[in-house]
């Protein structure tokens, strides 16, 4: 089977393009193809995505757990617990791994959890 050779017929559209114009209309697909998977990634986590996220801060798999089960149970996963932690440790003038250590101990969720939207996420 010969394939018909239609690249002349594709092109068409793109043919005036100068190099410019043409590196810009690249880009623009680009980003068009990638903003759907962005946005999934803003708007969507879960338990084990967060816990990596704690893992990769240098927290054991002990420390995360209580951290990212204690976001859940207060609907602030959606702010991702790195975020929780970071904002916590900033607030209250901790270090991250102290801020960390203190919300898996269950201390600090009250103020942590007023840092975000009054707590309770829509």
């Amino acid at each position: 089977m010969k394939r018909e050779d239609d690249f002349q017929e594709r092109r068409a559209h793109l043919a005036q393009l100068s190099d410019d114009e043409l590196h810009a209309r690249f880009w623009e697909l680009a980003n068009a193809a990638v903003a759907p998977l962005l946005e999934l990634g803003r708007e969507n986590t879960s338990p084990s995505i967060e816990r990596s996220v704690l893992l990769r801060m240098g927290f054991s798999s002990l420390e995360a757990k209580p951290i990212v089960d204690a976001a859940l149970e207060r609907g602030l996963l959606c702010h991702g617990a790195g975020h929780i932690v970071y904002r916590y440790a900033k607030h209250a003038g901790l270090d991250i791994r102290g801020a960390g250590l203190a919300l898996a101990a269950d201390r600090g969720w009250d103020v942590a959890a007023g840092l975000f939207e009054g707590g309770m996420a829509q």
